[in-house]
């Protein structure tokens, strides 16, 4: 089959490489009619990601059409359309049964090389190094998808591709996004990142009742999407974010923050990001914070703090003594995509939103190397790309 693999930084490539077979009772293989490029992937292309080796398959949004399952699989049959959560969780682990399907205990065969670099293993995911299992990721023509009787989420007839594929990612994570932020109605609520992700955080936060929500970007057709949802926005490049804030809620602060940028924040955005970008550069620091900094101190005191931006390893001088003294509340995690599905997937069909909307570019599996480019400089508008193997 045809795949987009990883061979270094800022090297994919389109390849034939062995089919997926069934490796256990409990699997399935879909036959991918639609994945997308994410923006956590590109943090791969850019080689921040440890633990990746050549000629892995990337990608972890995906969906598909059932084309094989494994003796023990009693929920999917061949022909189901389903979407693939990027969380592979078993199901029945102290975390699962809690719905904490991220932090799945059985399901990254890696867990003691994640345990010694994070104190304990995360679930294991589809394309996203072989600290999260190795496994084999849906930017391909076929995907093998382990513990398929809990994960994959059957699609209904007639809901196109395009409405239903986000569920295996961004449109969950965006959700927590809001979710986290414990919103009870009428709140301001601050986003960093008009992403893909911080898009669906944008009108996630509508949806769980925020009254207003500010988003933060500098990327002209990111910030013009915000609009479109509602959102004041807010160019980092041209504003005092922290001022800005600080005037348009009389002083007090938001009462959410929301990290949707992660470890890649721009380097250009202050002194503080510049210095970030140097000490990455040099072997002294993983990531590259500032955006995290930021968000605390724009929060209001006993405000909450809300991280889905990815971060991999050890992040320097965040302000902890703002967060302590003001009585912060810091919430994070992989998304539990399995938690969410059946709540989204019921919020699209009513009607209630049409996750397409953020799709600027749809090509063929072959195109994928030079969207990934396209995504990460941000050209020709690119907010998110879906691929059509």
């Amino acid at each position: 089959m045809k795949a987009l693999t990883w061979h270094g930084k800022s090297d994919i490539r389109c390849e034939a490489v062995k089919d997926p077979e069934i490796q256990h009772g409990q699997d399935a293989i879909i036959r991918v009619t639609a994945c997308a490029i994410c923006g956590s992937d590109l943090h791969i292309y850019d080689g921040v990601i440890p633990g990746m080796e050549h000629g892995d398959i990337l990608g972890h949004e995906t969906m598909g059409e059932v084309v094989e399952v494994g003796r023990d699989n009693k929920k999917l049959k061949v022909g189901d359309r389903v979407v693939v959560p990027f969380t592979i969780s078993c199901g029945e682990c102290f975390f699962c049964r809690r719905g904490q399907y991220s932090g799945c205990e059985r399901s990254n065969p890696n867990r003691e090389a994640a345990t010694k670099l994070w104190g304990n293993s995360p679930a294991g995911l589809f394309g996203y190094s072989h600290l999260l299992g190795g496994y084999a990721g849906g930017q391909a023509e076929y995907l093998r998808v382990p513990y398929a009787d809990v994960g994959p989420i059957k699609i209904p007839d007639g809901m196109p591709d395009e409405q239903a594929l986000f569920l295996s990612d961004i449109f969950p994570t965006g959700y927590m996004a809001a979710d986290l932020c414990g919103l009870t109605g009428g709140e301001t609520v601050a986003i960093w990142g008009c992403g893909p992700v911080g898009q669906f955080a944008i009108r996630s936060a509508f949806l769980l009742g925020a009254e207003r929500v500010i988003a933060i970007d500098t990327v002209p057709e990111r910030l013009a999407m915000a609009r479109q949802a509602g959102a004041l926005t807010l160019d980092f490049k041209e504003e005092d974010i922290y001022e800005r804030i600080m005037q348009l809620t009389q002083g007090r602060g938001a009462d959410a923050c929301i990290d949707a940028v992660g470890s890649e924040a721009d380097a250009t955005a202050s002194l503080d990001s510049l210095i970030d970008r140097v000490k990455v550069a040099t072997f002294m620091g993983t990531d590259r914070p500032h955006v995290l900094r930021q968000a605390i101190h724009c929060c209001r005191n006993f405000g909450t703090v809300s991280i889905v931006g990815v971060y991999g390893g050890l992040l320097d001088k965040i302000p902890m003594g703002s967060a302590i003294n003001r009585g912060l509340t810091f919430r994070m995690a992989q998304t539990p995509v399995q938690r969410y599905l059946p709540e989204l997937l019921q919020r699209i069909e009513k009607g209630e939103i049409d996750p397409s909307f953020v799709v600027t570019h749809t090509a063929r599996l072959e195109d994928g190397p030079e969207l990934y480019k396209t995504f990460r400089d941000k050209q020709d508008g690119c907010i998110k790309v879906v691929l059509k193997p």
